[in-house]
C-alpha cells in the first residue's frame, strides 16, 4: 500500500476508532461491556429477550438475551431456510486479564489502606505499577426493605496506584525481577491512622441510606483513555483490546447485517481463565440459545443446520514485535495494519482448518481485505481461545482469526488503526453472503479421492 492510500484508509478508520475507543472506556468490566453492546443493539431495534421466559421468534427479527450480565448473544432470524443458509456465527470474549478485589481485601500497613488483589487471567504485572487506577464492578446490596438488588459501579477516575520499589532499594531491578502476586501488588488507595472498611467506603460512594453491600465483583483498571498514537496516527492504543476490539467490530457487523441469513453473536465472559462456567464458552449458554433457533425451522435437523453453519472466533493475534522478532515464526509474523490474522494450530489451539480458512480468505478478497496468517514457534507454547471449544460442543465448522496486536495481556495494549474497521467489514460480509457457506465449498469435491 503506497502512502497516498494509507493516508486515505486511515482518514475512514478515524470515526470507527473514535467510536470504539469510546466503548472500551466506557467498559471497564465484562458488566459494563455487556450493557454497553445491549444499548447498541437495543438502538438498532434489536429486542430484549428472557431465558426463563417462551420465545416467540419471528423471521427477519432481531433479538438477543444476556446471561450472568456478563455475557450476551444477539441473533437474526433470517428470512431464508435455515436448510439453505445454515448460521452464521461470530464469537469473541468480554474479560480481559485484571486484578480483582477480594472478599475481605482491607489492609492497613504502615498508615497506608491498601486492597488485596487477586490475579485474573494471565496479566503482564510488572504494567500495572505506577498507573493511575480506578475500580468498577458489580455492586449486590439490600433496600430498605432487605430486597437484593444489584447495580453495576465506577469510581471512574483515579483513586489507587501500586507504587514501584525505586531503583536504590532493589539494584537488580532491571536484571532479574520477579514479582509475588501476594505481596508486591496490592494497590494503595489513602493514608489513614485507623482501619477502614471497605463496603463502608462502597456504601458511602454507590448506596442510598438504609442500604447494605452485600457482595462484589469488582476490578482495579488503568483509567488512561484510548487513543490513536504515532507520527501518523497509525496506532491505536487501549486497555482491553484483548478482547473488547472483537466485541466492538462484531457487534458493529451484525446492526450492519441484512435479514436473509441467520446470523449470531456470542460474548463470553471467562475465556482468560478456561471458559469454564456457566457463561463462558464451555458452558451451555450458547447450545442452549441454538437449539432453541434450530427449532425455527422443523424441517431438518439441527445436526445439519450446524454442519452447514460456521463460526468465526474473533481474538487478537500476535504481532511481529520488532524488538523481539525471534519470538515469532519467521513465515508467519502478521504486521499492524496488515490485516485480520487468520490463525493455525496443528494441536487444535485453533479451531481453523484448511476449508474455514480458506473460507475466510475469500470473504476478505470480497471486501478487498489483506490477509494473514499465525502460526507459533513449534518451540513455543500456544494460548487457545472459545473457538476450539465451541467447536468441540456445538460439532460446527469454525475458525480462529484476530486483529494483531502487541503487548497482549498488558494492561495497555496497541494495534493498528487500520485493521478494526476491516475485521468489521469481513463480518457484515460475512453475515450477509447469500447461500451456503461451507457445504457449498464442498460440493464439487470428490470427498473419497484417493481412498481405496
Amino acid at each position: 500500500m503506497n502512502r497516498a492510500d494509507k493516508q486515505a484508509e486511515l482518514l475512514s478508520a478515524e470515526s470507527f476508532n473514535r467510536e470504539l475507543g469510546e466503548f472500551i472506556d466506557a467498559s471497564p468490566t465484562p458488566f459494563h461491556a455487556v450493557a454497553n453492546i445491549a444499548s447498541q443493539l437495543r438502538e438498532a431495534g434489536f429486542c430484549a429477550l428472557n431465558e426463563a421466559h417462551e420465545w416467540t421468534l419471528e423471521r427477519g427479527g432481531k433479538y438477543f438475551v444476556t446471561r450472568n450480565g456478563s455475557s450476551i448473544i444477539a441473533f437474526i432470524v433470517g428470512s431464508d431456510d435455515l436448510s439453505k443458509t445454515g448460521m452464521r456465527l461470530a464469537g469473541a470474549h468480554t474479560d480481559s486479564p485484571c486484578l480483582m478485589v477480594k472478599p475481605q481485601p482491607e489492609m492497613l500497613n504502615s498508615g497506608y489502606f491498601q486492597l488485596g488483589v487477586e490475579v485474573y487471567g494471565g496479566a503482564l504485572l510488572n504494567p500495572w505499577f505506577d498507573r493511575d487506577l480506578s475500580l468498577a464492578g458489580r455492586l449486590v446490596f439490600t433496600d430498605v426493605s432487605g430486597q437484593l438488588k444489584q447495580k453495576l459501579v465506577n469510581f471512574a477516575e483515579a483513586i489507587a496506584v501500586i507504587p514501584s520499589l525505586a531503583i536504590h532499594l532493589d539494584r537488580e531491578a532491571n536484571k532479574d525481577r520477579s514479582i509475588n502476586a501476594q505481596t508486591d501488588i496490592p494497590p494503595i488507595l489513602m493514608q489513614t491512622e485507623g482501619q477502614a472498611d471497605f463496603r463502608e467506603l462502597l456504601a458511602d460512594r454507590f448506596l442510598a441510606e438504609g442500604e447494605q453491600v452485600m457482595d462484589y465483583e469488582l476490578c482495579f483498571y488503568d483509567v488512561q483513555r484510548a487513543a490513536s498514537v504515532g507520527l501518523e496516527k497509525e496506532f491505536f492504543a487501549s486497555a482491553r483490546l484483548d478482547n473488547l476490539l472483537s466485541c466492538f467490530v462484531a457487534t458493529q457487523a451484525i446492526i450492519a447485517a441484512d435479514t436473509r441469513c441467520t446470523s449470531v453473536l456470542v460474548c463470553n465472559d471467562h475465556e482468560e481463565v478456561g471458559s469454564v462456567s456457566a457463561v463462558g464458552a464451555d458452558g451451555p449458554f450458547l447450545e442452549s440459545v441454538v437449539e432453541r433457533l434450530c427449532a425455527t425451522d422443523d424441517r431438518v435437523s439441527q445436526t445439519r443446520i450446524l454442519d452447514s453453519s460456521l463460526l468465526i472466533s474473533c481474538d487478537n493475534a500476535h504481532a511481529l514485535h520488532p524488538n523481539f522478532v525471534s519470538k515469532h515464526d519467521k513465515g508467519h509474523s502478521p504486521v499492524l495494519n496488515g490485516g485480520p490474522v487468520i490463525k493455525v494450530n496443528s494441536s487444535q489451539r485453533y479451531a481453523t482448518n484448511s476449508i474455514t480458512a480458506s473460507l475466510f480468505r475469500q470473504l476478505c478478497g470480497e471486501v478487498t481485505v489483506p490477509v494473514q496468517s499465525f502460526v507459533t514457534r513449534t518451540d513455543l507454547g500456544c494460548g487457545s481461545t472459545i473457538g476450539p471449544v465451541t467447536a468441540a460442543k456445538l460439532g460446527i465448522p469454525t475458525l480462529d482469526v484476530g486483529i494483531p496486536q502487541l503487548a497482549m495481556h498488558s494492561c495497555r495494549e496497541l494495534t493498528g488503526a487500520l485493521d478494526p474497521q476491516r475485521m468489521s467489514k469481513v463480518l457484515r460480509q460475512f453475515f450477509n453472503r447469500p447461500g451456503r457457506l461451507v457445504v457449498a465449498l464442498a460440493e464439487d469435491s470428490d470427498s473419497t479421492a484417493g481412498v481405496e
